[in-house]
């Protein structure tokens, strides 16, 4: 490697964590103002790397060096001093504070006496988010008031508030969607044009290609390859990161269009928080579809779905019967069988602390007991096989779910819909932040669970998704829906253009 131009060099890192090791050896440069993607598996290493440049681990062995001289990163301040500043995909932002106190954290303007200069703080910010395009961002809202997309938006604002040599994005795009991502491309451009070195974390294929000039793949925590992003075809990336060829990225459609069963979930001119007057039909062995912007509706739309949404007008029918659902509890009740796997799996999907089991059971925990007594081996027996389903390792049995990779914790929080034998499952964006290979599976299981006769709502940030697995495509703009694509008019160019209003399609929409 020649130190002189590389911004950062890993050499022979290794980092383990009890039995676990999460980087094994791996030795990588990355060029001085270039655009380097990781890539890689839930697992395979690209998280331990991240925070091993952040400076909030150390490695075991190894050493790391930032623009030819070693660096000894034990703690987030030492990586500042090197100019290293990272957007992380589970966001740090303080959720009790203001969108412009977590821009100032630690980097306020103050006077003599130390105290902060709000006037000339504020008026900082916000030219700053100015620059950026974030002119829709109230500098006075509480963070826990936003959306996800909004708060990754902030992340990464925070990060080049702090005029970084080194930018560190991991996984930015897994919670934005359409224009948000273009803007983030145009960011990257601009920052790579300025001379900054940035690091970029994704499962998107198409985006690495769109904005990355080389890549590195990590597979268990070892160094498989780095290259030029053009000079790697696609099939070959994947294999790299996987390890095997995984045929097909999506399980074929049927060749004849199927007739689906009985209307199992219906909206009935719905009006609850963005979403206006929406009204469709979900049928058993169905899956539907839904696109749309950030911000569009299609979150209020799931969440009334599910008893956490206020409906303003309209309602909800179950085989046809209007029902009232106030809680989660209700819609996962055995009389309406409705389950929901939310956008964000660490804080709204699982118990972290929780063994994988318990997790799985929470729902259905009753079925396991008597008399105010769990019955533990019937508990077992039944997430044991459920995790089967899915390819969970079994020690999610015992282990807590916050020690498992993304795409783990995804399959735990699907497993514990399949126990709890839903009739319909509302997936809200299920593959965000998880790679290739897992993808691969959880969308082989939804197509499974719908040629079984379940009933699937399915929303995604990525419109292939929606293309390649769904049987038609509810658009919603404005919060309604304008738009229904199936059949031949069911590609990316048709969902794209109705979610703009008409414009053509964008990077965001373009195949992965």
């Amino acid at each position: 490697m020649n130190a002189t131009t590389h911004a950062i060099a890993l050499h022979d890192i290794r980092k383990a964590f009890g039995a676990t090791v999460a980087v094994d050896g791996a030795s990588f440069a990355i060029d001085r103002g270039s655009v380097h993607a990781l890539l890689g598996e839930n697992g395979a290493g690209k998280s331990t790397v991240v925070k091993l440049l952040s400076g909030l681990m150390l490695p075991d062995s190894g050493k790391i060096t930032i623009d030819g001289a070693e660096a000894r990163l034990d703690s987030a301040r030492a990586a500042h001093r090197h100019g290293i500043q990272t957007a992380f995909q589970e966001m740090t932002l303080a959720r009790d504070l203001t969108v412009l106190e977590n821009i100032l954290l630690s980097h306020a303007p103050v006077n003599a006496l130390g105290l902060v200069e709000w006037g000339k703080a504020k008026a900082r910010v916000a030219a700053h988010f100015d620059a950026l395009g974030l002119t829709d961002i109230d500098l006075r809202d509480e963070i826990r008031d936003l959306d996800l997309a909004v708060k990754q938006k902030i992340e990464i604002a925070r990060a080049l508030y702090r005029d970084p040599k080194i930018l560190l994005l991991d996984e930015p795009t897994s919670s934005l969607s359409g224009r948000d991502v273009d803007w983030l491309g145009e960011i990257i451009a601009r920052e790579r044009d300025r001379g900054v070195t940035v690091v970029f974390i994704s499962h998107r294929l198409h985006e690495v290609r769109a904005f990355c000039d080389h890549m590195t793949v990590l597979r268990n925590g070892q160094h498989i390859a780095t290259a030029r992003v053009s000079e790697v075809p696609d099939a070959e990336v994947i294999k790299m990161i996987v390890g095997r060829s995984i045929g097909q990225a999506f399980p074929p459609k049927p060749a004849e269009k199927r007739a689906h069963g009985n209307v199992v979930l219906s909206a009935r001119d719905v009006t609850a928080g963005r979403a206006r007057n929406i009204t469709f039909d979900l049928h058993a062995g169905e899956i539907l579809g839904i696109a749309g912007l950030q911000g569009m509706g299609q979150l209020s739309l799931f969440l009334s779905c599910f008893g956490m949404a206020e409906i303003e007008k309209g309602h909800i029918e179950v085989d046809g019967h209007p029902v009232v659902m106030t809680t989660p509890a209700d819609a996962i009740s055995a009389a309406i069988g409705i389950s929901m796997m939310p956008e964000d799996r660490k804080t709204e999907a699982l118990f972290l602390k929780l063994s994988g089991k318990h997790n799985a059971s929470i729902p259905v925990i009753s079925r396991f007991s008597r008399m105010g007594l769990i019955d533990g081996k019937k508990e077992t027996e039944a997430v044991s096989e459920v995790f089967r389903r899915v390819e969970v390792d079994e020690r999610a049995l015992w282990t807590r779910a916050g020690a498992f990779s993304g795409g783990n914790q995804q399959k735990i929080a699907l497993a514990k819909w399949l126990l709890a034998e839903s009739r319909a499952l509302l997936l809200y964006d299920p593959t965000r932040g998880i790679d290739v290979g897992t993808k691969h599976e959880i969308y082989q299981l939804m197509r499974s669970f719908a040629e079984a006769g379940g009933a699937v709502l399915f929303y995604s940030t990525e419109i292939p998704e929606l293309v390649h697995l769904a049987d038609r495509v509810l658009v919603l703009y404005q919060g309604a829906i304008v738009d229904q694509v199936e059949d031949d008019r069911l590609d990316e160019e048709t969902i794209v253009q109705a979610t703009l209003g008409g414009h053509a399609p964008s990077i965001a929409g373009q195949a992965a």
